[in-house]
């Protein structure tokens, strides 16, 4: 992108080849292609196993993976994870999806018992299941209702003060039963949604950019006018559907809405 910037923002994508599946990719390019849409220069940095976290991380995302790529980065979050945590305490904004949301909690007990120790910035713990929750999700938070799509094993339960992302209108959640999805600490963002989630919910990734513009540069965030409609319609026309009950938006359908193709033309924007 030519000419003057508002600034810089650097945002760390963590695990992208073990903890990147179900199109959360897509997370990455929708939050690059935002910041340069609202007049930032936007700098993606790779995180990967053994290597050590990149130094000035101004956002933070993190995707969904299997036990065995849980497993695979274990060893390098045990090592960086004091500073993550630093990070987090410090205002860094984050998105953690599935498989990281879970390592981004006190703990995940494999549905073979295997417990794997998680970073505890939020304050869930999760235990695997024999029985997956798959399907659509819509989610009434505080900024909107988002959707997206989850594919997990896992149920997650939140400690004792832990605030949810939101309140599940449609879906399971956190573990199918309590009502809620998610996780938020600060500016920390735990959640199940995939689809990948920010393309198709601006109103989330604006959250995320106004934190990190605040902290790294020290100035109000102040949002272009920018053309939504693609981003609004892969979420509000599944939502009316999902919630009146359409048998064309019942589970199956909405990936391919607000996944792939959604992600595909969203993120080849220019900015």
């Amino acid at each position: 992108m030519s000419g003057a910037t508002r600034g810089k923002l650097t945002v760390v994508h963590l695990y992208p080849r073990e903890m990147s599946i179900y199109g959360d990719l897509g997370n990455v390019r929708a939050m690059a292609v935002r910041l340069r849409r609202h007049g930032f220069e936007a700098e993606v940095v790779a995180h990967h196993p053994g290597a050590e976290l990149p130094a000035g991380a101004d956002i933070v995302i993190g995707g969904g993976g299997q036990d065995s790529g849980q497993a695979r980065v274990g060893e390098d979050l045990e090592r960086n994870g004091p500073r993550l945590a630093e990070l987090a305490r410090d205002g860094v904004p984050m998105l953690v999806v599935c498989g990281m949301y879970q390592l981004f909690g006190r703990d995940f007990v494999t549905v073979t018992g295997n417990r794997l120790p998680g970073l505890g910035i939020l304050d869930v713990s999760t235990t695997g299941g024999s029985h997956r929750m798959i399907g659509p999700v819509v989610v009434e938070t505080g900024f909107g209702r988002i959707a997206g799509y989850e594919n997990h094993s896992g149920r997650t339960v939140r400690g004792p003060g832990q605030e949810p992302l939101g309140t599940v209108l449609y879906g399971k959640g956190n573990d199918g039963t309590d009502g809620t999805e998610g996780a938020v600490r600060d500016n920390v963002y735990g959640t199940y949604l995939h689809g990948p989630v920010l393309p198709a919910n601006p109103a989330l990734t604006d959250r995320l950019i106004a934190a990190a513009v605040e902290r790294s540069l020290g100035i109000a965030f102040e949002p272009r006018e920018l053309d939504d409609s693609l981003a609004d319609a892969a979420r509000t026309r599944p939502i009316e559907g999902l919630l009146s009950g359409r048998e064309d938006e019942r589970p199956g359908s909405l990936p391919g809405r607000i996944g792939a193709a959604f992600t595909d033309r969203l993120t080849r924007v220019r900015g």
